[in-house]
């Protein structure tokens, strides 16, 4: 007992206590090698969720916004008009006013153009005429040096295209008008051909012809006013005697210029044409007052009057002054004038596109805040900006085009109409109606635009709580 009391005491606590310890050790360390694979097993399963999620990221298709639907736009326009049938009415009238009147403006204009220039050519837009410029007296005795009918002569042979010609020989006389009165008359010596180049119409009787000029018959033609003042009417004139210098001469004809010239011809009131060849009787000279050409064709018109100017100069003095002129420069005026005046006449139109404009913006501004919820709710839905605005700009744009489709059928219908009960042939424009409709098009959207982007710009939130 001794023995193993000396020895217990010393040894079997130790033993105790290193095997509690190796035991503690060990779950120490099978606790920190568990701990460490459950962080390493999170550490890959987060690294697995991640990739997943980048995976799932990546492939996942982008949201695309909402696509435009333009018919039902359009058609949420159209049920907003049936609603509201009379401001639409009254804001597309001033779109029809205008429209229309763009129409009507090109069609006076184009109209009166045409008058125009038809009272020239009833002129004679193939006319040129030659005359001699004496200008003031001179101090110094130079003698005249005017036109002959050898002129005439020589245009005619060297200048290609010249139809007819014919000189004016002026001359003067009083002739009895009954009650013991007489009155100055006119006599002018012309061709036969005076009638073509001066287009005259002849109103009873005949005009005399080349026979006439050749046997120096002594007739006459006398214009419409004469023959009606001094002999009651057109018809009692022909076959009347009519002396002149106490040589009598027979009424043939009467006649009057295509369009009146107001006296600003050689043609007046009190006027008798008599054969050249026999107003040669009242002349020593060969000078004629007038030379008056006529073309094929209006186009030869300017190169034929430069070779005429080229041929009488030739034949005279160098420093003699010839007046060789056309109606071409009158023509252009014409056309110049009449294109001021349509160009006024749409200005005027435009203004009144503009103040229809203004009152289409008016009215749908006014829409605008009278719709203030409805556009909240339209966007609390998921309405966008760009839809808002859109809708309101398509409200805008359809009044222009109704208004603007009505007036281009009333703008087209008077002019058809005037054509069709009447003689006038009237000169219609196709051109101004596409113009008129693309007018009307933008004018919508111009003033369009303030509106709508005012209703894009709406708060939804105060939108909805507007009363």
């Amino acid at each position: 007992m001794g023995s193993w009391s000396g020895r217990g005491p010393s040894t079997a606590p130790n033993d105790w206590r290193e095997s509690f310890s190796s035991a503690r050790d060990d779950k120490t360390s099978r606790s920190s090698a568990l701990t460490r694979g459950n962080c390493a097993s999170g550490r890959l399963r987060l690294a697995s969720n991640q990739r997943r999620m980048g995976t799932a990221t990546t492939t996942a298709p982008k949201r695309q916004p909402p696509k435009m639907v333009y018919g039902e736009v359009l058609s949420f326009a159209y049920e907003t008009f049936r609603s509201n049938k009379v401001r639409f009415a009254l804001t597309a009238l001033g779109m029809v006013i205008g429209t229309a009147s763009l129409i009507l403006v090109v069609t006076i204009g184009m109209t009166g153009k045409q008058y125009v220039l038809n009272q020239i050519q009833s002129i004679g837009t193939n006319q040129i005429e030659a005359e001699y410029q004496s200008g003031a007296q001179r101090v110094a005795n130079v003698t005249p040096d005017p036109l002959t009918i050898d002129d005439l002569k020589a245009a005619q042979e060297q200048v290609p295209g010249i139809v007819a010609a014919s000189p004016v020989v002026s001359l003067g006389e009083r002739i009895p008008v009954g009650g013991g009165k007489e009155r100055d008359i006119s006599v002018l010596g012309v061709f036969p051909d005076y009638k073509i180049v001066r287009n005259l119409v002849v109103s009873t009787g005949r005009f005399f012809d080349s026979k006439d000029e050749q046997e120096h018959t002594k007739v006459g033609v006398i214009t419409q006013k004469m023959a009606e003042e001094l002999y009651g009417s057109q018809q009692e004139a022909i076959g009347k005697i009519i002396k002149l210098t106490g040589l009598p001469f027979t009424v043939v004809g009467t006649f009057r210029e295509r369009v009146d010239t107001f006296g600003q011809t050689e043609v007046v009131d009190y006027t008798m044409l008599i054969p050249y060849t026999v107003s040669r009787y009242f002349t020593d000279t060969p000078n004629v007052k007038q030379i008056y050409f006529s073309t094929a064709d209006p186009s030869m018109v300017q190169p034929a009057t430069e070779q005429i100017r080229r041929v009488i100069q030739s034949r005279h003095r160098a420093e003699s002054v010839y007046n060789v002129m056309n109606l071409t420069q009158l023509v252009v005026l014409a056309e110049k004038t009449a294109n001021a005046l349509t160009l006024v006449l749409l200005l005027v139109a435009a203004v009144v596109l503009l103040v229809s404009g203004i009152g289409i913006m008016n009215i749908m501004l006014a829409t605008v805040s009278s719709r203030i919820r409805e556009i909240g709710i339209r966007k609390a839905l998921g309405a966008t900006n760009r839809e808002i605005r859109f809708q309101f700009l398509a409200e805008a744009m359809t009044i222009s085009l109704v208004g603007g489709l009505i007036g281009v059928v009333i703008g087209l219908a008077i002019p058809y109409s005037v054509r069709f009960l009447t003689e006038y042939r009237i000169p219609i424009s196709g051109l101004s109606a596409i113009v008129a409709i693309l007018v009307s098009s933008f004018v919508g959207v111009i003033f369009g635009t303030v509106p709508a982007a005012r209703a894009a710009k709406l708060d939804p939130v105060e939108s909805l709580r507007y009363e």
